[in-house]
């Protein structure tokens, strides 16, 4: 007798977007950065849009070498299509428009400079979305075992590749010693 296995939320992978979803997002993404461009009168440049983002964020606005980019979750957006593209649009657009008006460095990243472009779009000036993760590949978090003179330490895999380089010591804020690998390492 044959074992049917039962698809249920808590067993069940999320795939990520279509084609013609991401193209529905890169679409509104562009018709949101134009729509504030009519309201504030200044035209803003066509933006690139990724769908490279992984984890827990369902959008990020980043500036990398000059170059402005916005990326979105695509599997985030596949379990909330509607919502995502009500919410997270405005909110990454925002902080374009806010980048390109008054500089990053100038501003908060969700301050009243922020908010009023969010509400300038009829959109809620939220900080963050509350999403169920199930079915979501989220990334995991390599941590490696170091030893002190008083305990253990775990030391994420940016320090941990600063170590081995030779760029940095860590000490203990307990015993002040040095902390040393122990040559193990875990996913979180």
């Amino acid at each position: 007798m044959k074992c049917r296995r039962h698809i249920t939320e808590s067993n069940m992978v999320i795939r990520p977007i279509s084609q013609a979803q991401e193209q529905q997002v890169n679409d509104a993404t562009q018709a949101t950065l134009h729509r504030v461009s009519d309201i504030h009168q200044t035209r803003f440049r066509p933006i690139e849009v990724r769908f490279d983002l992984k984890g827990r964020a369902s959008g990020m606005y980043r500036v990398q070498r000059r170059k402005r980019v916005i990326r979105y979750n695509p599997y985030l957006f596949a379990k909330y299509f509607d919502h995502n593209l009500q919410t997270t649009v405005p909110h990454e657009v925002a902080h374009y428009i806010t980048d390109m008006l008054f500089g990053l460095r100038n501003i908060q990243p969700h301050g009243k400079q922020w908010q009023a472009v969010m509400l300038s779009l009829g959109a809620d000036p939220a900080v963050t979305g509350d999403y169920d993760l199930t079915g979501i590949p989220v990334r995991r978090q390599r941590r490696f075992h170091y030893q002190c003179a008083c305990s253990e330490h775990q030391v994420s895999t940016v320090r941990h590749n600063r170590v081995m380089r030779g760029d940095m010591k860590y000490l203990c804020r307990m015993c002040r010693t040095e902390i040393c690998y122990q040559g193990r390492d875990e996913t979180c």
